[in-house]
């Protein structure tokens, strides 16, 4: 299997609507009720977009980040990504940008502590909206993922998939709960749950492929369900007659490591290819590979590009419905 063909873009959008400031404590050992000494602190802008953005740009797609900010942790998340060469539209809003909290030992146990994203105003989603809907006029892909904070409008990803849609934009979306079948219904061209959110959002006994076959009735076009070590599932449905095509991609034997940004890597592979036109069962290999090769790397947002040129000669996507 060859690596997909660089493709010269635009930008892709890549939105987060619940950003954070990721921080991570090590320390020796952790129990609950004791005091602890850190022993070295590591702060991150946080928010799968702009994990998405960061592989998006070790892949050569530039990309742009949209997301609502406030206060400090706000002011610092932009700066920070702008710092590191990513392309930034913040929406200021009053409340202040969340953060999240992990503590790792020295047994590579981590314990994480997510702060909740504070609630916006009604004007500061439209403004948010009206932000995504003027920079899609320069974009090729939007990609909307992650969680949405406190009483964000149930309507939001529709709208922002019907933005997209108006503006002749492919739209990807990641999310889960009850936004997964919101989105779906909205028609985006792919959305990428993983196993659990799928089950969760789906429950029901027709497995993976069924459940997935029921975001494609919603409206989407295709579903990718990352399975973890296990590799991912594609579902295409984009046809147009009423039949959908099942893929599967096998995991990587023998990867370890943190899993916690492979689905971030994996959805950029994606809409590197939907926006290359790669044929859809080597898009699926690729979003593995990159998956795989995220879970090696120290943080999410990252890739190791090495191991990612070692896994992809060894899968294949192996239609099974």
């Amino acid at each position: 299997m060859s690596r997909p063909t660089d493709v010269v873009v635009s930008r892709v959008l890549c939105v987060t609507p619940n950003p954070a400031v990721d921080v991570t404590y090590r320390v020796g050992s952790w129990a609950p009720g004791a005091s602890h000494r850190v022993r070295d602190v590591l702060e991150r802008p946080g928010g799968k977009g702009v994990n998405v953005a960061r592989v998006l740009r070790v892949l050569g797609v530039p990309a742009v980040v949209v997301a609502p900010l406030g206060g400090p942790g706000g002011d610092w998340l932009a700066a920070e990504l702008r710092a590191g060469g990513h392309a930034v539209r913040a929406v200021p809003v009053a409340a202040a940008t969340r953060r999240t909290v992990t503590v790792v030992d020295d047994t590579g146990a981590a314990t994480a502590f997510n702060e909740p994203g504070r609630a916006l105003s009604e004007d500061e989603w439209s403004a948010f909206v009206a932000a995504v809907a003027e920079e899609l006029g320069d974009a090729v892909a939007l990609v909307v993922s992650g969680s949405l904070p406190a009483g964000a409008p149930s309507d939001l990803l529709p709208r922002l998939v019907a933005a997209a849609r108006d503006a002749g934009v492919p739209a990807v979306a990641d999310t889960s709960g009850p936004a997964l079948l919101t989105v779906a219904g909205a028609g985006p061209a792919l959305v990428k749950p993983n196993a659990h959110e799928l089950a969760e959002a789906l429950p029901g006994d027709d497995g993976v492929s069924g459940a997935a076959g029921r975001l494609l009735a919603l409206g989407a076009e295709r579903v990718v369900v990352s399975l973890g070590a296990d590799g991912l599932l594609g579902v295409d449905g984009s046809g147009g007659s009423g039949e959908s095509a099942v893929w599967r991609v096998a995991g990587v034997p023998g990867v370890a490591g943190n899993p916690t940004g492979a689905g971030d890597a994996t959805v950029a592979a994606l809409v590197r290819g939907l926006v290359a036109g790669t044929p859809w069962p080597e898009a699926l290999t690729d979003a593995a590979a990159l998956g795989a090769a995220a879970v090696l790397a120290a943080a999410a947002g990252e890739v190791d590009l090495a191991a990612y040129e070692r896994f992809l000669p060894t899968l294949h996507a192996e239609r099974v419905e």
